[in-house]
């Protein structure tokens, strides 16, 4: 791709991306796996990706990931939904430490702590953290193993990645417990990453979930004792307004037919456009006859990509 989606122009239709979760696998460290998925949250932002499929090739042994929570983020861009599930806590996330037998060491030196570890887990979860604002992660990501090495991710710094001074149309944020004093019969309060102010919104949300909120600028001009308000809208409201990149869902995959089977948009038929890429493909991407394939209108993309055994091995 030479050339990314322009601002200023309402874009309706979807680019999703599908990647298998044992291509981390072959990373010598956690610092490296970590590195490599932080690139492809990067590449995905630059080139406006709107959904990652991390799929099971069947190539590692590990067990389906259980700690994976699947609605982070409303995993349907276009859906009229007008927010994003609480994603809870991993209160099943345990970490064991394992130490020798006290009778034959009355003093054992404590071990390296060490946690179930899964290659798909492990990616679904450092790419949603690369997604999620700055202000929101500490909401959303408690201390896990999986992210102790996320100080070293460079930042994806994408457009819904606001700065707590600008004045952005639209912002993230997460519904607090306190309501609004100003709203006796309903309301919310939601933290939008605006220093110690708050966003009001008319409906009334569960705590903890994260949503997309709609505000006019020319409410960042209030007087401090006034509140914010603003607007819960879908997440897909910015990409369908005026093309603004509003980041990627994160989904997770069994299998590479569950990729397709469990696409998010049943409704609209699927994805109208699958693309898969292998070294052993018939058609050149920089050749005409490429381009000469592929239709010229689509609603919703797909780009496969496989493992190291190419995606004619990554199983049905």
């Amino acid at each position: 791709m030479d050339q990314v989606p322009t601002f200023q122009r309402p874009r309706t239709s979807t680019w999703s991306i599908a990647v298998p979760g044992s291509i981390v696998a072959n990373a010598q460290t956690r610092e490296l796996k970590t590195a490599l998925v932080g690139q492809i949250a990067r590449y995905a932002t630059i080139y406006h990706v709107d959904e990652i499929v991390v799929y099971d090739d069947q190539l590692t042994t590990s067990r389906h990931p259980k700690h994976y929570h699947k609605n982070h983020r409303n995993n349907n861009g276009s859906s009229s939904s007008s927010h994003r599930p609480r994603r809870d806590d991993n209160k099943d996330d345990k970490e064991t430490e394992t130490t020798e037998d006290s009778s034959s060491n009355p003093s054992p030196p404590q071990q390296p702590p060490h946690y179930d570890y899964n290659p798909h887990d492990f990616m679904a979860r450092v790419l949603q953290y690369c997604e999620t604002p700055q202000y929101l992660r500490r909401h959303f990501f408690p201390m896990h193993p999986s992210l102790q090495f996320a100080g070293l991710l460079a930042p994806t710094d994408a457009p819904h990645h606001v700065r707590a001074g600008d004045a952005s149309k639209y912002r993230e944020g997460v519904v607090l417990e306190r309501r609004p004093p100003s709203s006796s019969s309903g309301g919310s309060l939601v933290n939008c990453g605006i220093y110690q102010r708050p966003v009001e919104i008319a409906e009334r949300l569960q705590p903890g979930i994260r949503c997309t909120i709609r505000i006019d600028p020319a409410q960042y001009t209030q007087p401090k004792n006034q509140p914010i308000r603003g607007q819960v809208v879908s997440p897909s409201a910015p990409r369908e307004d005026d093309g603004t990149y509003w980041g990627y869902t994160t989904r997770m995959a069994s299998s590479l037919k569950a990729v397709l089977d469990e696409c998010p948009f049943p409704d609209q038929g699927g994805y109208d456009l699958k693309v898969g890429t292998s070294e052993r493909g018939t058609a050149d991407i920089d050749h005409g006859t490429f381009v000469g394939m592929m239709p010229r209108t689509f609603r919703h993309a797909i780009l496969v990509f496989g493992g190291v055994a190419g995606v004619e091995e990554s199983g049905g």
